[in-house]
């Protein structure tokens, strides 16, 4: 995937992202975090946990929200390279 395409994807996933969360729709914000995880390679990829009630996403959010937009970064410095 070439850094513009990936660029293209995660910004509609991260407008996707923000504009369920301000809803507080926050089981769609997080299948987009999965979303977002899986089109980052495997070695980027963060375990995430499966969510096991509704109560357990907003801390689910809160806790991975930063970790894969950091792994973003580093794949867009990646492609970068290139």
């Amino acid at each position: 995937m070439s850094l513009h395409e990936f660029d293209a994807l995660i910004d509609r996933m991260q407008l996707a992202f923000e504009y369920a969360a301000n809803l507080g729709q926050y089981s769609e914000a997080a299948k987009i975090l999965y979303q977002m995880n899986d089109h980052l390679p495997d070695d980027l990829q963060l375990s995430l946990e499966e969510l096991e009630n509704e109560s357990s996403v907003r801390p689910f959010i809160s806790e991975y929200q930063y970790k894969i937009r950091s792994a973003i970064v580093e794949y867009r410095q990646r492609l970068m390279n290139f």
